[in-house]
């Protein structure tokens, strides 16, 4: 089909939804009120609507004040039911799929609801709609002329009591539209495949003589996907394979580590990166525009959002507040309700406004420390979990810790960097490094995957800190008291770097 007509039929679609667009950018809070009074509505008769009446419910501030918060763990005996086939618990129609993600305190792993409707006006409609906005913005596009190269999650898809589970994406992947398969590479057999190692040669083998124009994924699993693309081929830009290459639409992490390094394989000025901000519980905001780090909060996908304040959460004063309350430039924790049956859920991100007509975010980190620089989600509880097993076993003692990412440099892994301030050691490092890492994959399905056949993460490198390094790195920084610590897990090097320096 002539590029002409592409663009024209595209422009079509792109007018229609943008009158849907500018009702939300206009009204935006109208919007999300109506949202969460159908939802409750549509819900009225499951379990949940039942427990807390949600047929007398007529506004936000007795849907507040009736309906808790929760977070996984409090969600997790429901989902564990409708995972065993139970309907009607917490949304009227049937859930098939669960997509599976990093875990929490309680689980290893958490089982995210999807229903139909979650699917198709939130994930999918959000993959319309990012490709409206970007040639919107780009006229001149030549998109259509090839095929994006997507790169899904590793896991295949697993079939348990009539339900679905599996990545978010090997899920999208699975219930595509069949025409979406022309569009895109590599195919879908392949993209299910779950040994990574096979997996990536396989994509390679594909895609290398296709006429790829765009890529979609998370910046550390491409990053490892286009670093094999030109070892294959023995090139050294990515045009000199697929010349027509014109965006990366990327998400899951943070991109700014890797921000040089793929302007080292992709040499053009006018290349476009857009970002994206999705998640297993829902599809939130869209770049809007070029060059921009700003996402739009998108208000009419079946998600009712809610913000806590950061300075208040996990306070007695905790208090969430609707779109229509928030400020610029401070930091909040997102509270959902969602079209998979998710109520006022803490889904562990943070974000901060940008603007307030329209609304737009930037991502500004999780409600708990942690590392997500590849994906893996290592949490504190995780790492404070695996060392007291690891502890137990060697009979160490720990005093402090910290923790922070190796990033990746051109052809190498990535991988994390601890530094330990032992009142006891181990007597061998090297044993205590290697139980360490196991007890980490047993207790995060992220970090496990992440570190499989090290595709990705190599093996975590353990420093020993001399006595009172922490101590004295406080004391240095004016911070000595019990208000004040270390960071014990961080998406930045500032902390270790600067405790490093100190471990003479």
């Amino acid at each position: 089909m002539p590029i002409p007509l592409v663009n024209s039929i595209a422009s079509w679609f792109l007018k229609k939804r943008f009158h849907q667009i500018e009702l939300f950018l206009k009204y935006p809070n109208e919007v999300q009120n109506e949202l969460l009074l159908n939802l409750i509505d549509v819900a009225k008769n499951t379990e949940i609507g039942r427990t807390y009446d949600f047929n007398s419910i007529k506004n936000y501030d007795t849907f507040a004040e009736r309906v808790p918060i929760k977070n996984y763990d409090g969600w997790q005996d429901v989902i564990e039911r409708s995972r065993r086939g139970e309907n009607n618990i917490f949304w009227p129609t049937p859930i098939k799929w669960f997509a599976k993600s990093s875990g929490t305190t309680r689980a290893k792993s958490k089982f995210i609801p999807v229903s139909e409707e979650s699917l198709e006006d939130c994930h999918y409609a959000a993959s319309k709609d990012l490709l409206c906005m970007y040639l919107n913005n780009n006229e001149d596009s030549q998109l259509f002329t090839g095929k994006s190269l997507r790169l899904g999650g590793s896991k295949e898809l697993y079939k348990e009591n009539g339900t679905v589970f599996g990545d978010l994406s090997a899920i999208l992947i699975d219930n595509m539209p069949f025409w979406a398969e022309f569009s895109s590479t590599p195919s879908s057999k392949v993209s299910l495949m779950s040994d990574w190692e096979h997996k990536m040669q396989a994509i390679v083998n594909e895609t290398i003589n296709e006429n790829v124009t765009s890529l979609a994924g998370v910046p550390s699993w491409m990053l490892v996907l286009l670093n094999n693309v030109l070892e294959t081929t023995g090139k050294e830009s990515l045009f000199d394979i697929w010349p027509n290459l014109e965006v990366y639409f990327h998400g899951g992490v943070s991109f700014v580590p890797y921000k040089d390094q793929y302007k080292s394989i992709l040499p053009k000025s006018n290349f476009r990166y857009y970002e994206i901000y999705n998640a297993s519980e829902g599809f939130f905001a869209i770049q809007d525009q070029n060059n921009s780090d700003e996402l739009l909060l998108m208000l009419d996908y079946g998600i009712f959002y809610e913000f806590i304040p950061m300075h208040i959460y996990a306070t007695p004063k905790e208090k969430a507040i609707p779109l229509s309350e928030v400020e610029l430039n401070k930091n909040y924790a997102v509270i959902i309700t969602t079209n998979a049956g998710l109520w006022r859920y803490k889904i562990g991100d943070t974000v901060r406004f940008t603007s307030l007509n329209p609304y737009r975010i930037k991502i500004s980190g999780r409600t708990k420390h942690h590392i997500n620089v590849f994906g893996e989600e290592l949490i504190i509880e995780n790492a404070e979990a695996a060392l007291k097993k690891v502890c137990k076993r060697t009979k160490a003692e720990i005093v402090d810790f910290t923790a922070a990412p190796i990033f990746m440099d051109g052809k190498e892994k990535g991988a994390h960097e601890w530094l330990i301030e032992f009142k006891t050691p181990p007597k061998d490092i090297n044993y205590f490094n290697e139980l360490f890492d196991n007890a980490l994959k047993s207790l995060n399905s992220d970090y496990e995957a992440k570190r499989y056949n090290n595709i990705t993460l190599n093996k975590p490198t353990i420093n020993i800190a001399r006595p009172q390094l922490f101590h004295d790195w406080l004391k240095q920084n004016n911070k000595l008291g019990g208000q004040h610590k270390v960071p014990r897990l961080s998406n930045s090097r500032d902390y270790l770097d600067d405790l490093l320096k100190l471990n003479y």
